[in-house]
C-alpha cells in the first residue's frame, strides 16, 4: 500500500471518530433532582401551574368546596396516603418542597377562588429547610400573617396547623430541626390567638419527647406515613365534624 494511500484512510478514519467522541462528551444526562428544583424555580416559582388544571375543572363543577389544605408535601402526602378523608367538599393543595413565600402566591388562584369556608395551613418545614433561600422565624410567621390575612379578608376562616415534629431533615444534613420547630410553633399559636384563628396542635399526637416523630409514624422522620396521617385526623376531624367540614 503506498503511502498516499495509508494517510488517506488514516484521515478517513480519523473524520469517523472525531464526531463519535464528540457526542460521547456532549451526550446529555439525566437532571438531578436539585437541578429539576431550582429549574421549576426560575420557571414557576410560586407553582402555579401544578393545580391550574384541576382548579379549572373544580370550578366549572361547580362543586361545594368547605375546606382547602394548603401546604407543601405533609399535605400533598395526606391526601395520597388516605385519600378517604378527602371527602368532595375537601380539597388538597399541597406541593412538595414549597416554603411559605410560594404559598402566600397561590393563596389567590389554590384557595380563595374556590369559595371555601375554611382553610387548613399547615406551613414552615421547608422555610426551616432553607428550600427557596435562608429565612428567619419571624419572615415565616409574617408570611402564615399574610396567608391569614388573605383568607380572613374573603370571608375564609383560617385553621393554622402547627409544623409536624423532626429531628433531622434528610435532605438537609446537619440542620439542627428540633429547636427551630419548636420555635415556629410558638410564634404560629401566638399569631392564632392574636388574629383568632382556629390553632391546631398535632404536636401532642406525633411528637415524642425529644420532638422527634413518634416511632411508626413517618416513614423518613418527617413525611407521615399511614398512620401518622390517622394521628392527625384524630386531631383535626372532631375540629371539623362541629364546623360541619
Amino acid at each position: 500500500m503506498s503511502l498516499n494511500r495509508r494517510t488517506l484512510i488514516a484521515a478517513s478514519a480519523g473524520v469517523g471518530l472525531v464526531p463519535l467522541a464528540a457526542l460521547a462528551q456532549n451526550a446529555p444526562r439525566e437532571e438531578t433532582w436539585e437541578e429539576r428544583w431550582k429549574r421549576g424555580l426560575l420557571e414557576d416559582f410560586a407553582g402555579l401551574r401544578r393545580y391550574a388544571a384541576q382548579n379549572r375543572d373544580l370550578k366549572a363543577s361547580g362543586r361545594k368546596v368547605d375546606i382547602v389544605f394548603m401546604g407543601d408535601s405533609i399535605t400533598e402526602g395526606w391526601r395520597e396516603k388516605r385519600p378517604a378523608f378527602f371527602t368532595s367538599g375537601r380539597v388538597c393543595r399541597g406541593i412538595s418542597g414549597q416554603t411559605t413565600p410560594q404559598m402566600v402566591l397561590r393563596m389567590m388562584a389554590d384557595v380563595v377562588a374556590h369559595k371555601p369556608r375554611f382553610v387548613h395551613i399547615m406551613a414552615g418545614t421547608n422555610d426551616i429547610a432553607g428550600n427557596t433561600g435562608p429565612m428567619t422565624i419571624e419572615q415565616s410567621l409574617d408570611n402564615i400573617r399574610v396567608m391569614a390575612t388573605i383568607a380572613k379578608a374573603n370571608g375564609i376562616q383560617v385553621l393554622l396547623a402547627s409544623v409536624p415534629p423532626a429531628d433531622k431533615f434528610p435532605w438537609r444534613p446537619g440542620l439542627q430541626t428540633t429547636p427551630l420547630i419548636r420555635a415556629i410553633n410558638r410564634g404560629a399559636q401566638a399569631c392564632a390567638k392574636e388574629a383568632k384563628l382556629i390553632w391546631v396542635d398535632y404536636t401532642p399526637a406525633l411528637a415524642d419527647a425529644e420532638g422527634a416523630m413518634k416511632p411508626g409514624m413517618a416513614y423518613d422522620g418527617v413525611h407521615p406515613d399511614v398512620q401518622g396521617y390517622a394521628a392527625m385526623e384524630s386531631v383535626l376531624a372532631p375540629l371539623l365534624k362541629a364546623r360541619k367540614a
